[in-house]
């Protein structure tokens, strides 16, 4: 049974609702609380995974029917990885096209439609993020609609773990509650139409970073010697602080005065503390700095150059 406990999820997420017609309805047009209603899909979900498919318009007593529905051109964050750090709140775009059957209202009240991300197993995921607002959707034609939606991820209230920095997948719904109130009681689950997909994208959520570069001494005379130090730290959500990100490859550059472009001079690797250490030789004015490519879990950085004079 595919279990999602809606009250753990937090901020950080997709929402998606209704569309008008013919123009885009605005976010929060229905009267029950985005969360409220979320929970409640939650029991949808339950009472459609007591079976393993159900067929026809109507579904047995209690189980929710197929409802005509499917997702497709799912993108989230322009399929460029989502960076988030201990502090900020990163907003990220997400847009996808819902097609539907001629009898599927998707601008009714009683209806609602979202896109999640979750990690794990699409049954019985390990976490997800959804939205706090339902997003826009507009008609292309009486079949089709485009929607766009955003996913908040706040890393001091939504439940993220070091283990979260991997690859995420986003699932659909469109629940039809056909003039019953998702909030109550006595839903007649037979009544109720529901069509969800997982798979249907993917993103990767990656763990801030940040790299510091000091050369010295400046100014230096020509012949010299140059000690190149740093720092490459990243976020920790285990801790919300940012701690060494250790023997990782790093380069160092450098850029000559009045150019724009840097090379690489050297490659070393940071040390158990996440610090950075060499030397150069010192020939002319520029600038040095690191630079890091990252990694699966974590993004490429390159830190602001440190000018050096040399006389």
């Amino acid at each position: 049974m595919r279990i999602r406990a809606t009250v753990a999820a937090v901020s950080g997420a997709l929402a998606l609702s209704a569309l008008a017609v013919p123009a885009a309805q605005a976010a929060g047009s229905h009267s029950p609380s985005h969360d409220a209603v979320q929970q409640a899909v939650q029991s949808v979900r339950e009472a459609a995974d007591g079976k393993s498919a159900y067929t026809g318009s109507t579904g047995e007593e209690g189980t929710p029917y197929q409802l005509s529905a499917t997702f497709s051109n799912v993108k989230v964050n322009g399929g460029k990885p989502i960076v988030v750090g201990t502090t900020n709140v990163v907003t990220v775009p997400v847009t996808f096209t819902v097609t539907h059957g001629a009898d599927v209202d998707l601008a009714a009240a009683d209806t609602y439609l979202d896109v999640e991300l979750y990690r794990g197993d699409f049954e019985l995921p390990d976490n997800w993020l959804l939205g706090p607002d339902w997003p826009s959707c507009t008609d292309v034609s009486t079949t089709k609609a485009n929607c766009t939606s955003s996913i908040e991820v706040d890393p001091s209230w939504d439940l993220l773990g070091n283990e979260d920095a991997t690859t995420w997948k986003a699932d659909g719904y469109v629940v039809d509650y056909n003039d019953q109130d998702p909030l109550a009681d006595d839903i007649d689950y037979s009544k109720v139409g529901y069509a969800e997909a997982g798979d249907l994208a993917s993103v990767k959520l990656q763990r801030y970073s940040k790299l510091t570069v000091n050369a010295s001494p400046e100014p230096v005379k020509k012949g010299k010697t140059i000690t190149v130090t740093g720092s490459l730290t990243r976020a920790n959500w285990d801790d919300f602080k940012y701690h060494g990100y250790t023997v990782q490859p790093v380069k160092l550059q450098f850029r000559k005065k009045g150019t724009t472009t840097y090379t690489t001079v050297k490659t070393i690797k940071s040390s158990s503390t996440g610090s950075l250490k060499t030397t150069v030789t010192a020939s002319v004015d520029g600038y040095w700095r690191y630079s890091f490519a990252g990694t699966s879990t974590t993004p490429a950085v390159n830190a602001t150059g440190d000018y050096v004079d040399v006389q």
